[in-house]
């Protein structure tokens, strides 16, 4: 480099003589210093929502490298680009295999079951009255999913070599970071029509209609939201300000889809057409399907089903106007998007696939999480101090949990749906009830879980655990305490509407799930490091090698031991029963009993592999 670049606009100062000769087949342009990172003094007091400000600036002609850059990449990455087709076409093929192998059955198993509750008149129109709340709910959840998905990833992605070289040539941006945006919306789009002939496969074996008809009238929800979800992630990605707002916003989002699901429920049980339920139903779903796009996409697809959504021409119009403007506008801004967010995003999503290759889950979501908080303000909330150094353990938790109020929030979401799928339990018999339980107390395991990070931290690097004064295995028991006081409560408050119609049983039920469920997420806090060598052990069935499957045992026991041995325990004991005698309360007690003590002893045995590895 000859001359220095200019701050303000990213031109370079002056050039030498014959800088601009352009050499041979690997002759690489010089980088030029264009400061697309750091805002200068020039970018103003609102350089961070301003991505332009910190992008690179257009380079004239006379500067453009661009032509020289790419043609030089594609030269050198023909040998790679080869290498990784074989590669994705190999994983295409065994994702292939594996699909129809067990898919084909599964969804011809999948289709008969349809076929017979379409026959059912009841269940039909529960699900024909729920249908606009939950297509609703699929459509505002897609956006979330892309706006905080965005703020990790984003749908301009670009590997960390080009970051390293080729943004910092004089080159356009556009043409490096615009095919990363057109690739993302693409794949999104693929996704957005497979789901779409999905729907239209079920609405035809519901009997709702053609086959054709379904498929044109799913077709722009297909297209258009998956457009819409990526030119939203781009602006998040964008502007900081947006992200910031993502962040504070996101509690709310989760309350909604909250909101839009119990909805959902309320639609399915409420009776036939008259009545005044139905009429406030009515008009919540009229607003919803106006309220923007996510109702636009919905209306032509409720049409198909049902005939009731007579104003879906001008919904989809308006949906197919707001989603050429949003992209052609994203399409634009692609290339604005500053350098150091697009490493730091590149470098996670390194991370994530590093760790992931390895199996390392625990690894990637903590990136995740840190790349998600980036930039969050957070409390410094304070509890006093305890007098006895024999809680100081649950004190710093219960510190923990108050800092990090959202892990307290989604625990008792968690809670919530679990209590919610329960209720559906109660109301089945035989072998439904009992996978309808199981999938109930999985999701208080997951609300119970959130509450013990404390203890994942201290189990991810042992030196973490120096301050304690207790050894380490009484310090990871310790740590079950406040996860299970708060899943006792939390569990409690979601029995409160069990009791107040007639099911008292579930105050001393539902709580009592909560200490083992405690134990088991502390004895997966301890489980050490990933077992890879158990994915190649050689087991060969009929079919196919069964290491896999021993290897997700291994990782998932402790949830698969619990949630197995309360069901046992609460389905085949006859306590949900309205008319059980007292006597069923105790084998559920027992259970709850043993299976914590059982878990605890397994903790102390797996603390004490974890602190002599060698033995």
């Amino acid at each position: 480099m000859s001359g220095s670049a200019d701050r303000c606009t990213g031109r370079p100062a002056e050039k030498s003589r014959g800088e601009g000769a352009e050499g041979g087949e690997d002759s690489v342009p010089a980088p030029v210093d264009t400061a697309p990172d750091d805002a200068g003094p020039c970018d103003g007091a609102d350089a961070d929502d301003d991505p332009a400000a910190d992008a690179d600036a257009a380079w004239s002609p006379e500067y453009d490298r661009t032509r020289e850059t790419l043609r030089w990449l594609r030269d050198k990455r023909r040998a790679h680009r080869g290498q990784r087709n074989r590669d994705l076409a190999v994983t295409a093929y065994g994702i292939l295999l594996l699909g129809v192998g067990y898919g084909s059955t599964l969804g011809y198993r999948f289709a008969q079951r349809l076929g017979h509750l379409a026959a059912d008149d009841h269940t039909s129109e529960a699900a024909g009255r729920a249908l606009p709340a939950v297509l609703v709910l699929l459509a505002c959840g897609l956006a979330v999913l892309a706006a905080r998905d965005a703020l990790w990833r984003g749908p301009v992605l670009v590997p960390r070599p080009d970051l390293s070289w080729p943004l910092a040539q004089p080159v356009r941006r556009d043409r490096l970071l615009r095919p990363a945006f057109r690739l993302t919306t693409a794949l999104m789009t693929v996704a957005g029509v497979l789901c779409a002939v999905g729907g239209a496969v079920l609405l035809r074996l519901t009997g709702s209609t053609a086959l054709g008809p379904a498929l044109a009238l799913c077709m722009p929800a297909g297209v258009c939201l998956p457009l819409l979800a990526a030119a939203l992630a781009l602006q998040v990605e964008r502007r900081l300000s947006w992200a910031r707002r993502v962040r504070t916003l996101t509690p709310y989002a989760v309350l909604l889809l909250v909101a839009l699901a119990g909805q959902a429920a309320w639609s399915a049980a409420s009776g036939g057409p008259a009545g005044g339920q139905r009429a406030v139903l009515r008009v919540l779903e009229t607003a919803e399907l106006w309220s923007g796009p996510w109702g636009w996409a919905v209306q032509p697809i409720l049409h198909a089903s049902s005939g009731h959504a007579p104003g879906w021409p001008v919904a989809t119009a308006l949906l197919a106007v707001v989603t050429a403007a949003a992209v052609v506008h994203a399409d634009r801004t692609a290339g604005t998007i500053p350098t150091r967010r697009l490493r730091a995003r590149a470098a996670t999503a390194a991370t994530v696939a590093s760790v992931l290759w390895s199996v390392e889950l625990r690894a990637a979501k903590l990136a995740v999480a840190e790349a998600l908080a980036d930039g969050a303000s957070g409390t410094r909330r304070r509890l006093p101090a305890p007098r006895s150094r024999r809680l100081v353990v649950a004190w710093r938790d219960a510190v923990a949990l108050l800092r990090a109020p959202g892990r307290l929030v989604g625990a008792a979401l968690w809670i919530a749906a679990g209590a919610g799928t329960a209720s559906l339990a109660v109301a089945l018999e035989g072998t439904a009830r009992l996978v309808v339980l199981a999938v109930a107390l999985a999701l208080g395991w997951f609300g119970v879980g959130r509450l013990a990070e404390t203890a994942r931290l201290e189990a991810d690097d042992l030196r973490r655990s120096s301050w304690s004064p207790f050894r380490f295995r009484a310090l990871m028991f310790q740590h079950a305490l406040v996860p299970t006081a708060l899943g006792v409560v939390l569990t409690t408050l979601a029995a409160v509407p069990f009791a107040l119609y007639g099911g008292e049983r579930a105050l001393l039920l539902m709580p009592l799930c909560a200490p083992p469920f405690a134990a088991a997420a502390v004895l997966a806090a301890v489980r050490g490091p990933v077992r890879t060598e158990l994915m190649s052990l050689g087991l060969v069935t009929p079919a196919g090698d069964a290491s896999a499957f021993v290897f997700l045992f291994w990782y998932a026991a402790p949830f698969l031991t619990t949630v197995a041995a309360l069901t046992a325990g609460l389905g085949t004991s006859g306590a949900l029963e309205p008319g059980a005698p007292p006597e069923a309360l105790l084998r559920p007690v027992m259970t709850a009993l043993s299976l914590t003590c059982g878990l605890l002893f397994a903790t102390a045995r797996r603390v004490r592999k974890l602190l002599r590895p060698a033995d």
